[in-house]
């Protein structure tokens, strides 16, 4: 994450007309050889193994937290009150309370704030969201997305933070949070949840002996929407071969639409006012100038990449700096990890359980 923030802050200028010159001052992080090089690397001035560090210097406006999740409400809590602008990576917290913490103190600085949530600034996605606004598939009516990785399937694979629960989180958060998001964002609220979870290797080897793994491996979510939709959520990360697939269908009274981050400048749209001799699905490629950020990319057919995302949300809230509002923010970031606590909490009790407001 620290290298795909540092592309974006390096890239964005070279794309956007941005009303403030970005420099990226210092970077922290907890081994002293690691982050020396990682400085080396994104050609970084200085680095520190203390966080804190770069929240007491007063010439640092923007405090970007890339670290383990058990960390960000800490750092982004103690950020806020030095009266520093935060960016923080997914998800918020490892808990809500955590989440709600930093959203709180965030708004009791009036500080700028944002959360990595940066699959929506992917041009087909953002191109999903404006069709559906636009009314193009009707009134939604069921969601699903799949999200499977091969990142666990090597039992041989050794432990560390990842798969350690109170560190990490669990895969609903890790892998959840950027759909859960996505979810909220174009369908609306969730009431509820019913979930269920799945360790497959209990133990992973370290230099200490075999460690519990303390992290669901795979994850199945039934969503319960305010306007009445209905979803279903699968995160996985022990499907072999399977890299990062992340497919997101959206079906709707009157069409719908499928991304699929394999294909990730394509969008599927089906409508019921096409022509029946055209039935079935056809497919966008969201590389138009008029499509939501690929104006400021390449020309048609080139395409933008995961890197892209990174850029484009970098762009979008240093466009407003220091003023203005950024989105996704703190709010939406506690809102997600709402819904991934009740997804937790109902993997426990093998029973539906309530989105806390």
């Amino acid at each position: 994450m620290g290298k795909a923030h540092s592309y974006g802050y390096r890239v964005a200028p070279m794309l956007y007309q941005l009303p403030v010159d970005i420099n990226v001052a210092a970077i922290a992080g907890r081994d002293a050889k690691g982050v020396e090089s990682a400085a080396n690397n994104y050609q970084i001035p200085r680095w520190t193994t203390r966080w804190q560090d770069l929240i007491e210097d007063p010439n640092i406006d923007l405090i970007d937290i890339c670290t383990p999740p058990l960390t960000h409400s800490e750092i982004a809590i103690a950020a806020a009150k030095a009266g520093k602008a935060i960016i923080c990576e997914k998800p918020l917290a490892i808990t809500y309370a955590e989440a709600a913490a930093a959203a709180k103190a965030v708004a009791d600085a009036n500080v700028p704030n944002a959360i990595g949530f940066n699959y929506r600034r992917l041009p087909a996605v953002s191109l999903m969201k404006k069709m559906i606004d636009d009314g193009d598939i009707g009134e939604i009516i069921l969601w699903r997305c799949t999200w499977l990785t091969d990142e666990f399937a090597d039992t041989a694979t050794p432990f560390d933070w990842r798969f350690d629960r109170k560190i990490g989180g669990s895969t609903i958060a890790d892998l959840g949070c950027h759909v859960i998001d996505l979810a909220l964002w174009m369908v609306g609220d969730i009431n509820r949840v019913n979930a269920h979870s799945t360790t497959f290797t209990k133990f992973r080897s370290s230099p200490e002996g075999p460690k519990e793994v303390t992290v669901d491996e795979a994850s199945s979510l039934f969503l319960e929407f305010a306007s009445g939709a209905s979803g279903t959520l699968e995160v996985g990360r022990v499907g072999v071969r399977r890299p990062c697939d992340m497919l997101i269908e959206i079906n709707g009274t009157k069409g719908t639409l499928i991304f699929d981050y394999s294909n990730l400048n394509e969008l599927k749209f089906g409508s019921s006012s096409e022509d029946i001799k055209t039935y079935g699905m056809k497919t966008i490629r969201a590389e138009h100038t008029t499509h939501p950020f690929s104006a400021h990319w390449w020309p048609i057919g080139q395409g933008v990449g995961y890197g892209s995302s990174f850029v484009n949300q970098i762009a979008d809230w240093f466009a407003t700096w220091p003023k203005g509002s950024w989105s996704p923010d703190f709010a939406q970031g506690a809102r997600v990890q709402a819904v991934v606590e009740a997804g937790e909490n109902s993997a426990k009790t093998e029973k539906w359980v309530s989105v806390k407001n």
